[in-house]
């Protein structure tokens, strides 16, 4: 009893500064740790790419490569800079068939899943249409487009649309569908009606699903418009690689590939930034937590 009446008191100050410590302490770890990742994300396929230019370099210098079998890295940027006019064109054109595209895409996939989502009877008719037009070889419709709407802009931008779409519309329904059940009852139970609980929970749960699909869907979009350009073209990157082809010009050739790698790259960027600005805070959490996890 003296023991226990002669002990210290407890001092509830003492410990809540300890857990206000120690949840400062983790958080500054996951801001090193986010910062470090994103640094890494960067340095690490920099370097290899470095790396596997330097291979490149050495080999073509080494084994004496013939220019038109495989062009070394350095002929490559002499021949981006020498058409550096040409490729910039060529890329404006490829530019609007991937937007145009891409912006077809979201218009038609977004809201033809929430009707797949929405109303069982049309799913049931539709998907299984979506799904074995996907195996339908976009190369062999091309030349339908041309012979239907001639060789303009409006063939490329439909093919890049077909490409595109389907990425859409499974991952803006996988995102619907992935909601509990339990929580849309919550929400009902709380008076929300069906349209504010899908603005207000249904569709903030969906958006990290239905950037992922436009994410892919963008990428899809880059390979629709040069098959549309390979198919029927009379400019754009497509066709630029086309006549590099004709005329045995390898190191134009890679050159309008690492233009067309750098129009990809650029519009998958784009997406992630707009995601980073449009998620909500709790999904950013939830997507900075998974990676940790990783």
């Amino acid at each position: 009893m003296t023991e226990i009446f002669g002990s210290p008191p407890f001092t509830a100050s003492k410990h809540v500064g300890n857990v206000g410590g120690l949840e400062t302490a983790i958080r500054q770890r996951r801001r090193q740790r986010a910062r470090r990742d994103r640094i890494a994300a960067f340095v690490y396929p920099i370097g290899m790419l470095v790396v596997l230019v330097i291979i490149w370099e050495a080999a073509a210098r080494l084994f004496s490569l013939p220019p038109y079998l495989l062009p070394a890295p350095s002929a490559i940027v002499w021949s981006m800079a020498a058409n550096s006019a040409v490729l910039i064109r060529e890329s404006a054109a490829t530019t609007m068939e991937i937007v145009l595209g891409f912006v077809l895409s979201v218009a038609v996939g977004v809201p033809l899943a929430l009707a797949i989502y929405l109303w069982t009877p049309f799913a049931r008719a539709i998907y299984p249409i979506l799904v074995s037009s996907q195996a339908v070889p976009k190369v062999a419709v091309a030349p339908l487009f041309l012979v239907w709407f001639g060789f303009g802009l409006l063939p490329k931008v439909l093919i890049a649309f077909l490409i595109a779409f389907f990425p859409v519309v499974i991952n803006t329904v996988m995102g619907l569908a992935a909601l509990e059940q339990e929580k849309i009852y919550l929400a009902r139970s709380m008076g929300l009606g069906p349209v504010a609980t899908f603005f207000k929970i249904q569709l903030p749960n969906a958006l990290p699903s239905i950037f992922a699909g436009f994410k892919i869907s963008i990428t899809f979009a880059v390979v629709g418009a040069v098959v549309g350009e390979f198919v029927g073209g009379q400019g754009g990157l497509g066709y630029l690689l086309l006549i590099a082809n004709g005329n045995m010009d390898t190191a134009l050739l890679f050159a309008g590939i690492v233009a067309l790698t750098g129009l990809g790259i650029v519009f998958f960027a784009l997406i992630g930034l707009i995601e980073r600005l449009v998620l909500p805070p709790h999904a950013v959490e939830r997507t900075s937590l998974a990676r940790e996890t990783m």
